[in-house]
């Protein structure tokens, strides 16, 4: 009786360990065995204002992101597995909330990026979609002053967005 038990209490567990699914914790769901290789092209921007380290800025948060989070090789070929490009197409200001004088006291920066990613290996996967991530300011505050900061919080949120809608298949 008791080896029936021991036997059956360790079929259990075999079983029960082989139905354990697997998460990454980098939100990455890559096939690394189909996808090897990344390209990655600038990002013009083409936005009606222009700031200009955004373009820097955005591109190096990017390619930040899919260096540490995935073991995929950034290649400078157009026939790499994937390929990511696109252009920063909207930098703009806008007010938000009015005060007692019917100034502006909140003003809200708007970064859109038109993102095309590109699956050579399976082209049912590939996307072509706009992101918008924006941060609000007190119209107290010069734009030169917090323009630095915004657009690095921004470009974060937007790599978070892009990767989790293109590499992370979310």
């Amino acid at each position: 009786m008791k080896r029936v038990i021991i036997t059956l209490l360790i079929a259990v567990m075999a079983l029960a360990q082989a139905c354990i699914p697997r998460y990454t914790l980098n939100g990455a769901s890559i096939d690394y065995n189909t996808y090897k290789t990344i390209s990655f092209s600038d990002f013009p921007i083409r936005a009606a204002l222009v700031y200009a380290p955004l373009q820097q800025m955005f591109e190096n948060r990017m390619l930040d992101m899919i260096q540490t989070q995935t073991r995929l090789r950034v290649v400078d070929n157009v026939n790499s597995d994937l390929r990511m490009e696109g252009e920063i197409t909207g930098y703009s200001l806008s007010p938000q909330a009015v005060g007692e004088d019917a100034y502006a006291s909140q003003t809200r920066l708007t970064i859109t990026v038109r993102v095309k990613y590109i699956n050579n290996k399976n082209p049912n996967l590939s996307k072509d979609q706009s992101f918008s991530v924006y941060r609000d300011f007190s119209s107290s505050e010069m734009l030169n002053d917090v323009q630095d900061e915004l657009c690095t919080q921004i470009c974060k949120d937007l790599a978070d967005l892009i990767f989790n809608a293109t590499i992370g298949d979310w």
